[in-house]
């Protein structure tokens, strides 16, 4: 998430009574998940096995709970719970707003757009030229809708991340939403299919790509151009697609992995790695088809062979 203007590190220490170790005229320009921080975003970690990582990261305002040694040009900020001061920073830029009419005051849609009865377009919404939404969908707030994009009847937009932070205690407790869905040019979402929004990041999906009925995209997912993604299809959330990626039917795809460009995996199985591209996979967990074939035809001579071993 960016921050509509940058905020001084002097700042944020104030308000949240955090000691700095390192610059202390650091600006910061957004926040975001670890995975996908950049230069300028404020991180956080509590939990000091994980320190190094976030310190590395590309992040330049560290949030932690214990004082250690600062990178040079980054800033940490000590504070009693960072998760907390986390997800305070989010939701202040991002204050829950509740859907109270059809349309929301403060969109930007093109006056070409289609949209059909029962359709519930929530606040900070942009619709480009020529799409077309069908009937009873919900685009939530925050989203980006590109041109000549379809949105199919009771598809859900920009529902909330499911994402939750668990505290010694076992409590399960939910972080602030606080990124967008952006659906590019010449994109095609079918019926009933949800894209949930990031928790800090963007959910993306890419020019041209095409997604059947009951698709689920999970947070902070980024899809490449020209896929096609078949019914049921379900992607955890901060998982990476390539361009021109096939998933056929009910294909799972696991949360945090990357599937390269070109690949094509079929129908009912489930993706745990990272796939590289240009092949196509099969199975539960997926691998080649080639290889996956000669496994499951080695099993078909399992029984055989040990009833062959038994009168031996």
């Amino acid at each position: 998430m960016r921050f509509p203007e940058p905020i001084s590190v002097q700042t944020l220490a104030a308000r949240y009574q955090a000691r700095i170790i390192g610059d202390s005229t650091l600006m910061a320009t957004g926040i975001n998940e670890i995975h996908k921080v950049q230069p300028g975003d404020i991180a956080f970690s509590d939990v000091r096995k994980y320190f190094e990582k976030t310190l590395k990261s590309a992040a330049t305002i560290i949030l932690l709970n214990e004082e250690t040694e600062c990178p040079p040009g980054k800033v940490i900020l000590v504070v009693a719970n960072p998760f907390q001061v986390y997800d305070d920073i989010v939701r202040s830029f991002r204050p829950f707003q509740p859907i109270i009419a059809q349309f929301a005051p403060d969109n930007d849609i093109h006056s070409s757009v289609i949209i059909e009865p029962g359709v519930v377009i929530a606040h900070d919404v942009k619709i480009g030229a020529n799409t077309h939404i069908c009937s009873n969908a919900v685009i939530g707030p925050h989203t980006v809708i590109g041109e000549h994009v379809t949105v199919g009847p009771g598809a859900l937009i920009g529902p909330d991340a499911f994402y939750f932070k668990k505290m010694p205690d076992g409590e399960m407790i939910k972080w602030r939403s606080g990124g967008r869905v952006i659906l590019e040019d010449h994109v095609d979402i079918g019926a009933g299919c949800t894209i949930s929004k990031g928790v800090s990041g963007d959910t993306i999906i890419g020019r041209g790509s095409k997604l059947d009925c009951q698709v689920h995209i999970g947070h902070g997912v980024v899809v490449g151009k020209n896929c096609l993604f078949a019914a049921q299809v379900g992607i955890g959330g901060k998982t990476v697609i390539g361009d021109q990626v096939v998933l056929y039917g009910q294909v799972g795809v696991a949360q945090a992995i990357e599937i390269g460009s070109g690949a094509v995996v079929l129908a009912k199985s489930g993706v745990s790695k990272s796939l590289e591209g240009g092949k196509t996979y099969f199975g539960i967990p997926a691998d080649e088809v080639r290889e996956k074939y000669r496994e499951l035809a080695s099993l078909r001579l399992l029984p055989d062979l040990i009833k062959k071993k038994g009168t031996d």
